[in-house]
């Protein structure tokens, strides 16, 4: 996988004018992401002024509750464990 395959979802997320502020990427059970996927698609939210945070796909899970408890503007792409 590529950041050209997260692209749509990216803009969709990004496009809104209360669109998110946080995006977490759940990556399975290692939550190792590949550089070549992270950096382009880090570049491109931070130039939109949204934070990505990489994570295991259960650690994802729970970030994106806590945000949300906390009301905070959040959205995660999560991958199977």
């Amino acid at each position: 996988m590529s950041d050209v395959h997260l692209q749509p979802i990216i803009d969709e997320l990004t496009a809104r004018p209360d669109g998110v502020e946080i995006v977490l990427l759940g990556w399975g059970k290692s939550g190792a992401l590949p550089p070549a996927v992270l950096a382009p698609l880090r570049a491109k939210l931070k130039a939109r002024g949204v934070s990505l945070d990489g994570m295991d796909t259960g650690a994802a899970c729970r970030t994106f509750n806590l945000l949300v408890g906390e009301s905070r503007r959040v959205a995660a792409l999560l991958l199977p464990a």
